[in-house]
């Protein structure tokens, strides 16, 4: 659980999944205008929404979570309504967007 001071920002440029720490964190100070080791979480995802990494700063070294879903993917509404290169989420949303949602569930919501 993640504590509610904990700012968590999913980037809304898809990136390729290849990146690692480095490279991910120069999309950060780059693209997002932060510093990676802000003490934030910084999400990304590929363009097929199937593949995700979180990655955050941890006092004396970079983390990275990477999730690939199989039958499913990630989705978060907010993406669809960014302006810029980033939304802020809370705790709930990256539970929520880290579980997926199967394909029938996606298409659903985009209906609605």
């Amino acid at each position: 659980m993640l504590p509610a001071s904990v700012r968590i920002l999913v980037c809304t440029v898809p990136q390729d999944m290849r990146r690692s720490f480095d490279a991910l964190g120069l999309v950060v100070q780059q693209l997002l205008g932060e510093s990676p080791q802000s003490g934030a979480l910084y999400v990304f995802l590929c363009k097929r929404l199937r593949r995700a990494k979180v990655l955050w700063w941890d006092k004396n070294g970079y983390c990275l979570l990477y999730k690939r879903l199989h039958r499913a993917f990630f989705y978060l509404a907010e993406l669809g309504d960014a302006d810029g290169p980033a939304v802020r989420i809370d705790g709930q949303a990256l539970r929520e967007l880290l579980a997926g949602v199967a394909k029938e569930q996606k298409e659903k919501q985009h209906l609605n």
